[in-house]
C-alpha cells in the first residue's frame, strides 16, 4: 500500500511539474463554485477552461481537478493613486535628516519639500516645524471583461468568426443566444476578450474543416491524409486544447467539397442592397396558354387540371409574383417580363428573336431542359445569365445558373454524411434492378456492406418485394445502415414496413440483443413520398436523405404563407415556394452586386424558405448550385441534420 501511494504520489508530482512547465496551473472545484468565478478568478475565459476540460461542460463537481491556462490569462490594470488626506505638524530633532522623515512617514523627500518651501534653499536644522503630508493609497482595478463586442464584417458568416477568436460555432451561438441564423453587415456580437494579436485571419489559400462529433487525429489522417504534426503546424491551439467537436482547423488548399465540411458563410442579401436602379428581369414558363378553354371558368379550370405544365407554371408564377411584391417593399424597382414558351423550341428562339434582351439583366427558366438549352445558347451572344429553376446535369454554358443541386452532388452528401458517422454501423444495401448500377456503386465505398435485391419471376423481372428473412439474415446485432434504392413505391412500401417490424430492443431475460436500424437513399424520389409507406415507419426508421430543398415548415413562412393564403386563398406548394426563393435571390444578387455573375464570389451563400443558393463556377463553363440539405425523418416530421 507504502508503494502505491509513494508512486502516486510520484505520477501526481510529475503531472503537475509538466503542467507548470507548459504555463498551466490547477484548481480543485470547491462545492458551489461556478464556471464563470474560476474563470474571473483566473483572469481566463469560460472558453479557455472548457477547451481543456471538455468534460466540465457538463457541470462541476466538488474536488474535480480542472486545467487553468494561465498563458491565456488576460489580468486587469491596476493603478494606484495618492489622495492628500492633511497634515501632521512635525519638530525636528537633533540628528534627523529629511531621508529618515521619509521613511518615518511613507513619503518622498519632494513631497515634503512642496509643502515645506523653504526646504528648497536650507538645509533641515533641529527645531524647524514641518508640514507633513498624510496621503491615502487608491488602487483602481479595471476589471477585465471575459468578453468583447465585435463587429460583423461584409459577407461574414458564423463559422469565420468563431475561427477568428478560438472558439466552436456553438460558443459563439452560446455567447449570442439571440444572434440569428444569419448575421448581418455591422451586427454587434459577443466574442471571448482575447488580445488582438491572438484573433486570427482567413487565408484563402487555405481550406478549413470542421471537426465531427467524436472524432480523433487518426480518423481525420483517413480522410485529409493529415498528421497529427502536421495538423498541429497549421493550428497551434490543438496543441493546448486538443481536437473539439466543432473546432475549425486550417488545412491545405483542396478543391475536394467531400473533405470539407465547414459550409460557406450565409449572407443576408437584403443588408447589402446597393443598387436602386431598375433591373430588367425575364421569366420563361411553358403556359401553353393557347390550349386554354377559356369559353368558361369551368373550361379553364378543367385545362388546369388536365395540363400539368399549366399547372406547374402557375404555381411557379404565383411565387414570382410574390416575390415581386416583397422587392417592391424593399425599395428595389424591377421591371419584369413574362413569356409563354408554349413547351415549344421553336417558340422560345421566337420570343429571343422578336424581344430585346440585350439589357435584360437575368433571365428565369424554362422549366422543360431542351427549351432552356435552346434559350441559354440564344442568350449567350448577349452574355444574359439565364437561371434554371429545376433542371439537372444541364449544359453548362458560360451564362448558365443551375438552382437545382445536381444529383451526384446528392448522393456524394448523403455517402459523406454516412462516413463521418463516428459509431460503426453495419451497411446493407437493399436495390431493385434497375439501380443495380449505384448499388455496386455503394457497395465500393462500403466494402463489408451486404446487398439484398428484390425478388425476382420466373423471367427474371423485378416482383418488387422481399421476404423478411431476405433482410433478417443480412442484419447484424448493434447498428445497421440501410440504403434503399428505388423508383418503385410498391418496393419502398414493402421494404420499410419489414425494416420497422426488425427494430428490436435489448432484453437481456430473453437473450435478444439489440437491433438498432437507420434508413437512407442516394436517390430521394416520389416513391418515398408516396400514401402507401407509412410516415411512423419512417420515423421510427429515422429516414435520412440529402435534398436540394427543405420540406415545407408552416412556422418559419408564417409571413409568406398568411399573404400567400390572403392573396390565393390556398396554401403554398413546393412550386411556388422555388419560384419565392428563386425569384428574391436572383434580384437581390443582382442589386447588391455588380451582376449576377460577380454575386457568385461576394454572396457565396443564400437561403430562403425552402432553398438556399451556393453558386460554383466549373472550369470551363456556368454555375452550379453547391448547396445542399440533410434531412431526416423525426417524430412524424422532416427535420434538418445540423452538420
Amino acid at each position: 500500500m507504502n508503494k502505491f501511494i509513494f508512486a502516486l504520489t510520484l505520477v501526481l508530482a510529475f503531472s503537475f511539474t509538466t503542467v507548470k512547465a507548459q504555463n498551466f496551473s490547477t484548481h480543485q472545484v470547491k462545492k458551489g463554485e461556478t464556471i464563470e468565478a474560476i474563470a474571473k478568478r483566473y483572469y481566463v475565459t469560460p472558453f479557455d477552461i472548457f477547451s481543456l476540460n471538455p468534460d466540465a461542460k457538463k457541470g462541476l463537481k466538488p474536488n474535480t481537478v480542472l486545467i487553468i491556462p494561465i498563458s491565456k490569462a488576460v489580468k486587469p490594470k491596476v493603478t494606484t493613486t495618492r489622495e492628500l488626506q492633511g497634515f501632521k505638524e512635525h519638530k525636528t530633532k537633533r540628528k534627523e535628516t529629511l531621508y529618515s522623515l521619509t521613511k518615518k512617514y511613507q513619503v518622498t523627500e519632494e513631497e515634503i519639500k512642496k509643502y515645506n518651501t523653504f526646504l528648497y534653499a536650507n538645509t533641515l536644522r533641529k527645531g524647524d516645524k514641518l508640514q507633513i503630508p498624510i496621503f491615502k493609497n487608491i488602487t483602481v482595478v479595471e476589471e477585465v471583461k471575459p468578453t468583447n463586442t465585435y463587429k460583423v464584417m461584409p459577407k461574414e458568416g458564423k463559422w469565420r468568426v468563431a475561427y477568428k477568436f478560438g472558439i466552436t460555432v456553438k460558443e459563439l451561438e452560446a455567447l449570442n443566444p439571440e444572434m440569428g441564423d444569419v448575421l448581418k453587415e455591422g451586427q454587434e456580437i459577443n466574442v471571448p476578450n482575447i488580445k488582438e494579436e491572438s484573433v486570427k485571419n482567413i487565408d484563402d489559400k487555405y481550406s478549413y474543416y470542421k471537426v465531427l462529433p467524436k472524432e480523433g487525429f487518426y480518423r481525420l489522417k483517413l480522410k485529409l491524409g493529415l498528421e497529427q504534426s502536421e495538423l498541429e503546424a497549421l493550428n497551434p491551439e490543438l496543441k493546448d486544447s486538443g481536437l473539439k467537436d466543432g473546432m475549425i482547423l486550417k488545412i491545405p488548399f483542396s478543391n475536394k467539397s467531400t473533405l470539407i465540411t465547414v459550409e460557406s458563410d450565409k449572407v443576408s442579401l437584403i443588408d447589402s442592397i446597393a443598387d436602386f436602379n431598375t433591373k430588367h428581369i425575364a421569366v420563361m414558363l411553358p403556359f401553353r396558354l393557347n390550349r386554354v378553354n377559356n369559353d368558361s371558368v369551368s373550361g379553364q379550370i378543367n385545362s388546369i387540371k388536365h395540363d400539368p405544365y399549366l399547372d406547374a407554371s402557375l404555381d411557379f408564377h404565383s411565387g414570382v409574383l410574390m416575390a415581386v411584391d416583397s422587392l417592391k417593399k424593399l425599395g428595389v424597382s424591377l421591371k419584369v417580363d413574362v413569356y409563354d414558351t408554349k413547351y415549344q423550341v421553336s417558340e422560345v428562339s421566337k420570343i429571343i428573336r422578336s424581344n430585346n434582351f440585350e439589357n435584360v439583366d437575368a433571365v428565369i427558366g424554362p422549366l422543360t431542359p431542351n427549351n432552356f438549352s435552346k434559350a441559354s445558347s440564344d442568350l449567350r451572344k448577349y452574355n444574359v445569365p439565364i437561371i434554371s429553376p429545376i433542371g439537372t446535369d444541364l449544359e453548362l454554358y458560360d451564362n448558365v445558373f443551375q438552382s437545382r443541386p445536381q444529383d451526384d452532388l446528392l448522393k456524394k452528401k448523403i455517402i459523406n454524411h454516412v462516413k463521418s458517422d463516428t459509431l460503426p454501423n453495419h451497411i446493407i444495401i437493399i436495390a431493385d434492378s434497375k439501380n443495380m448500377a449505384v448499388a455496386n456503386e455503394l457497395k465500393q465505398e462500403f466494402n463489408h456492406s451486404k446487398i439484398v435485391f428484390s425478388r425476382k419471376n420466373k423471367e427474371g423481372k423485378d416482383e418488387n418485394y422481399v421476404l423478411v428473412d431476405d433482410i433478417k439474415d443480412a442484419l447484424k446485432s448493434g447498428n445497421n445502415l440501410v440504403f434503399l434504392e428505388t423508383k418503385n413505391e410498391g418496393f419502398a412500401s414493402n421494404v420499410t414496413s419489414i425494416l420497422a417490424s426488425l427494430i428490436q430492443e435489448e432484453d437481456i431475460e430473453l437473450k435478444a440483443e439489440e437491433i438498432s436500424i437507420v434508413l437512407a437513399t442516394t436517390n430521394f424520389n416520389k416513391a418515398f413520398e408516396s400514401d402507401q409507406i407509412s410516415n411512423e415507419h419512417l420515423s421510427k426508421l429515422k429516414f435520412q436523405f440529402a435534398s436540394g430543398s427543405r420540406t415545407y415548415n408552416e412556422d418559419e413562412k408564417s409571413i409568406f404563407v398568411k399573404n400567400y393564403k390572403k392573396k390565393y386563398a390556398v396554401t403554398p406548394n413546393k412550386r411556388a415556394v422555388k419560384g419565392f426563393d428563386l425569384t428574391m435571390d436572383v434580384v437581390l444578387r443582382l442589386v447588391s452586386s455588380k451582376d449576377l455573375y460577380l454575386s457568385a464570389n461576394q454572396a457565396p451563400l443564400t437561403e430562403y424558405l425552402e432553398n438556399k443558393f451556393a453558386y460554383k463556377k466549373k472550369l470551363f463553363g456556368g454555375y452550379y448550385n453547391d448547396a445542399v440539405y440533410l434531412l431526416q425523418h423525426q417524430d412524424l416530421t422532416i427535420v434538418e441534420i445540423k452538420q
